[in-house]
């Protein structure tokens, strides 16, 4: 379903993020001088207003395109929704990124239909995408930004905040 002002072509995402990359790296420099309770509560409040109008599961990009770090009850979870004990999780499932492990596979292994086949055992980082519920925005915008090209929500949230803030979106 689609609804005014709420941009879900994933192509067309795409290619705005690749023309906007300079314009969002000055924004995320931009929000450096805002105050962080009223970004928190800006971002908050687009998040509640943007994300019902996103269908995730005519979607699942952030699945096909992010790997998630795993935490030691995400592996409990995975063993026990799969049937492994957590070796086999880790040795079938995962590689090392950095002192963590991640899943390996991209698409994501789990990923059926645009729908993920363990979701009620998924990772807490993909339980918790685009991870704009949380405080403390300003000091992830990096990270956030960096979905921008391939969430539908994380995109239509971001360029609200530059309407919003008044973002100068040309060079100066």
């Amino acid at each position: 379903m689609n609804h005014p002002g709420i941009e879900t072509d994933l192509e067309r995402i795409e290619t705005l993020g690749q023309l906007r990359k300079d314009e969002n790296y000055r924004f995320r420099k931009y929000l450096k001088s805002q105050n962080g309770r009223k970004t928190d509560a800006l971002v908050h409040r687009l998040y509640e207003e943007l994300s019902p109008k996103v269908d995730c599961t005519s979607c699942g990009n952030c699945c096909k395109h992010l790997s998630p770090c795993l935490s030691k009850e995400d592996l409990h979870h995975l063993s026990n929704a799969l049937s492994l004990n957590p070796s086999e999780v880790v040795e079938k499932y995962t590689e090392p990124l950095g002192s963590d492990l991640s899943l390996k596979h991209l698409p994501c292994i789990f990923l059926c239909n645009n729908k993920c086949n363990i979701y009620n055992n998924r990772p807490e980082t993909c339980a918790s995408f685009p991870h704009l519920h949380k405080d403390d925005f300003i000091s992830r915008a990096r990270q956030v930004i960096d979905s921008y090209s391939i969430c539908p929500i994380i995109f239509n949230v971001i360029e609200r905040m530059k309407t919003e803030l008044h973002f100068n979106v040309h060079d100066d």
